[in-house]
C-alpha cells in the first residue's frame, strides 16, 4: 500500500491540485494532516482523508480519522490537539487506543519519522512553510509492505529528497 501525506499548506491550493493530479492512480491513500485552510467542501477532499488543523475554522472537518486499509490501520490528527510540540507522548496513547500501526500528523512544520515499538509516526513537514533545521517544503510518501515501512520524502517538484529515506522493519 503506498500512502502520499502532506499537511500545513495554509491556503495554498494549487500545490494539493498539483499533487493530488500526479499522484492520481499511484498511490492508494492520500492523506492531509490539516492546516489546509480551505473549505471542508472543497472537492479536493473527495479523493483524500482530512482532519482538521489549528488554522482550520470550518467546523465540517474531523478532529482526528482513523483509516483501516486491510494492511495498516492509520490514525491521522493534525497535532495541536495532541500536545506534539511536546513530544509524541500524548499521540503515543491516542495510536494506542485506536490501535494504530501508522500515526500521521503535523502541526510543527518539522519533518519527522521514527517507530516506537511496533507504531510508525510520521510528521510530513509542511508543503508551503517549512521550520526548524531541515527548510524544505516537502510530503512524504509510505509504501507499506508486509514486511516493512518504506518512507521517502520529496519536495514541491515531486523530487525524492536522498537524505530523507527510510525503511522500518515491521
Amino acid at each position: 500500500m503506498k500512502y502520499l501525506v502532506v499537511s500545513d499548506n495554509h491556503g495554498d491550493r494549487k500545490i494539493l491540485v498539483d499533487l493530488f493530479q500526479h499522484y492520481q492512480g499511484k498511490v492508494d491513500y492520500m492523506i492531509h494532516c490539516g492546516d489546509s485552510e480551505l473549505p471542508s467542501s472543497d472537492e479536493l477532499w473527495q479523493s483524500a482523508y482530512v482532519v482538521t488543523g489549528n488554522c482550520d475554522y470550518d467546523a465540517g472537518y474531523k478532529k482526528n480519522q482513523l483509516i483501516d486499509t486491510g494492511q495498516d490501520r492509520i490514525y491521522v490528527t493534525h497535532g495541536h490537539l495532541s500536545n506534539v510540540r511536546m513530544g509524541v507522548t500524548q499521540l503515543g496513547i491516542e495510536a494506542q487506543t485506536n490501535d494504530a500501526t501508522i500515526v500521521l500528523f503535523g502541526h510543527t512544520h518539522q519533518i519527522g519519522c521514527e517507530k516506537v515499538g511496533s507504531r510508525l509516526f510520521l510528521n510530513p513537514g509542511s508543503i508551503s512553510q517549512p521550520r526548524g533545521p531541515i527548510q524544505i517544503k516537502s510530503y512524504a510518501i509510505i509504501d507499506s509492505t508486509p514486511e516493512a515501512f518504506h518512507v521517502q520524502y520529496y519536495n514541491r517538484e515531486f523530487e525524492a529528497i536522498p537524505d530523507l529515506a527510510f525503511t522500518f522493519a515491521k
